[in-house]
């Protein structure tokens, strides 16, 4: 049985205009008033994802039509569809960018997209941006836009003079740094570490409220998608995994569906000087290993268990920040270097640009696994790779390395686990 329910596609021309802050904004400007709010995050994404959960008070999931999968995202939307009062689905970089883009997943799921732009800098030309993105896809639905960052309430009345017929101004939301969230190498500072976080989406929700952008978007009507049943392949399985400052990059539905195949999971802190959990598998996700060097160094316990864990033939996953914190050595921008865990011989370095970036799927000997890579760091590692990923993008060019040892499996692939849940089930079994 289908059902209905508001929501809104918020894309913007390209990054940098606003999105993660006035998506919040909107968020908790609707939680506020009592209502059940589920915000997505469109393509993979860890940072964004941390703001938004905390602004709407629920887990925020990835969509993306390749990694995710058509109809996962389906499922997904119709199940937030049936206990919220509302759904925000927050792009990535532009509306159009990328393949597929975030115009071709508001299209497929029939959202209406809600036009932010940073209009700093901007009058008339304004209305022209918007004519653009509303009628660069004919089968794309563009309602409403929002205007961010204006200077004056002059400037705002401008805008909306400016707007082409058939969309709707919102409202102007004007500059304030206050509401913005700081960045670091991989974009936002994670939420957690953010002391007044709360007071910033408080404030944002009160500047969109003055600005008139308390609207309702239209209700879009969600079809149902039977999903295949998760076999219980872990079941009795203990996995421990990493999560602190250093390790937090997981997507909720990698953790659900651990679960969901009946593994028991125990977290625990390489940060804080914990040892190895009485486990049959681990799993060291991404994170800013970089940022606590000398703690991690520190945790002399911690480098003995995994040896141990290793050596003792059980599976282990360590992604990106992982794969960092098992190599010899690690070195962040100012030259400050300190032994890791010594897993994997080899080293890295923090460097200035970006390394790696993209969508990619892990060729396994278990199956593919979908993901993708997002590293400022460079390492040279004394072992041949197991086998190098695929690149969605451009037709499958071999990018970054797995590597292999035993059980051990390792590198800079952030994996989406229901990318292919039996793969994953091969991974953490312990033989």
């Amino acid at each position: 049985m289908s059902v209905s329910c508001p929501a809104a596609f918020v894309a913007a021309p390209a990054s940098g205009q606003g999105k993660t802050t006035i998506t919040a904004a909107i968020a908790r400007y609707h939680r506020n008033r009592g209502l059940r709010v589920r915000v997505f995050k469109t393509g993979p994404d860890f940072l964004d994802p941390m703001i938004l959960e905390q602004a709407s008070g629920h887990p925020v999931d990835p969509l993306h039509l390749w990694m995710v999968g058509e109809a996962a995202c389906k499922a997904k939307l119709y199940a937030a569809a049936q206990e919220a009062d509302l759904i925000l689905v927050e792009g990535s970089m532009g509306l159009f960018d990328g393949d597929p883009s975030g115009a071709d997943l508001a299209v497929r799921f029939g959202l209406p997209v809600l036009a932010l732009i940073d209009a700093s800098g901007m009058a008339q030309t304004f209305g022209a941006v918007v004519h653009g993105l509303a009628t660069y896809r004919s089968d794309l639905s563009l309602t409403g836009v929002i205007a961010n960052r204006t200077g004056s309430a002059r400037h705002g009345q401008m805008l909306a003079e400016s707007m082409p017929e058939g969309v709707h101004f919102y409202g102007a939301v004007p500059r304030n740094e206050a509401l913005s969230v700081p960045d670091r190498h991989l974009g936002l500072v994670q939420a957690g570490e953010i002391d007044d976080l709360d007071a910033r989406l408080q404030a944002a929700a009160e500047a969109i409220a003055e600005a008139g952008v308390t609207e309702l978007p239209a209700a879009v009507t969600f079809e149902p998608e039977p999903m295949p049943a998760i076999e219980p392949r872990l079941e009795g399985t203990r996995i421990a995994i990493a999560r602190d400052a250093a390790f937090a990059f997981t997507y909720p539905g990698n953790l659900d569906l651990l679960r969901a195949m009946g593994a028991e999971l125990e977290f625990f802190s390489p940060v804080a000087g914990d040892r190895l959990p009485d486990v049959d598998a681990v799993w060291l996700p991404g994170g800013y290993p970089e940022l606590h060097l000398d703690a991690l160094e520190a945790n002399t316990g911690l480098k003995e268990d995994l040896a141990q864990h290793q050596l003792g033939g059980r599976p282990l996953l360590a992604e990106c920040g992982g794969f960092l914190y098992l190599l010899d050595e690690l070195t962040d921008r100012d030259g400050h270097r300190a032994s890791m865990a010594g897993v994997i011989p080899g080293r890295a370095c923090l460097e200035a640009r970006l390394q790696g970036l993209g969508l990619q799927s892990a060729p396994l000997p278990e199956g593919e696994l979908r993901g993708h890579t997002f590293h400022h760091t460079h390492a040279e590692v004394d072992r041949e790779p197991l086998v190098h990923c695929i690149r969605a993008r451009d037709g499958g060019t071999a990018s970054e390395a797995i590597y292999r040892d035993g059980r051990l499996t390792a590198g800079y692939l952030h994996a989406y686990f229901p990318s292919n849940p039996e793969a994953v089930a091969a991974l953490f079994l312990s033989d």
